[in-house]
């Protein structure tokens, strides 16, 4: 009896795979003391790669002896890509302050600088949707000490905050 049923279990556990999670999660906030949006977006490493492997037509190598030294660019370049902010109608440019690296996940440091007021924000996620279309990328925005929270899909890729 106590075989099958541990037959029985190890069946049960073996039904079930291992489900990849797609989800993103960018953090952004106004800082009123120094006038810029900063932004904190973390991505799985093994998603970003995938994307900008195929895309820009190289072969990073992540966290390797192999890793391109000129990594930040073609993450630069994905992200002007793909995730795109505008700030009271106008498109924003920002500044790619840098990654890191922690296990599996990367997170990319952004600063837009010269912010004073916000009346309206509004932002296009594209990172991985066009790879994996179970990528959800969630933002939460705290904007004249409002937070609010997005969840940004391939359907639903844009999101507008009014203030």
């Amino acid at each position: 009896m106590k075989k099958l049923l541990i037959l029985f279990v190890g069946i049960s556990f073996l039904s079930f795979t291992a489900h990849k999670y797609y989800l993103a999660l960018t953090e952004i906030k106004h800082s009123t003391t120094n006038n810029s949006i900063q932004m904190i977006m973390n991505v799985f490493m093994d998603d970003i790669e995938v994307a900008i492997n195929k895309e820009q037509g190289v072969d990073l190598q992540l966290t390797t002896k192999d890793e391109p030294k000129n990594v930040d660019e073609y993450f630069h370049n994905y992200l002007k890509d793909n995730y795109i902010i505008t700030i009271n109608n106008k498109k924003a440019d920002y500044n790619f302050i840098g990654k890191e690296y922690d296990g599996d996940i990367v997170y990319f440091y952004l600063e837009i600088e010269n912010v004073i007021k916000i009346e309206s924000f509004e932002i296009e996620n594209n990172v991985l949707v066009s790879h994996f279309p179970e990528q959800q990328n969630l933002v939460k925005i705290t904007i004249n000490d409002t937070k609010k929270s997005l969840i940004l899909t391939k359907e639903n890729n844009k999101g507008l905050l009014n203030y």
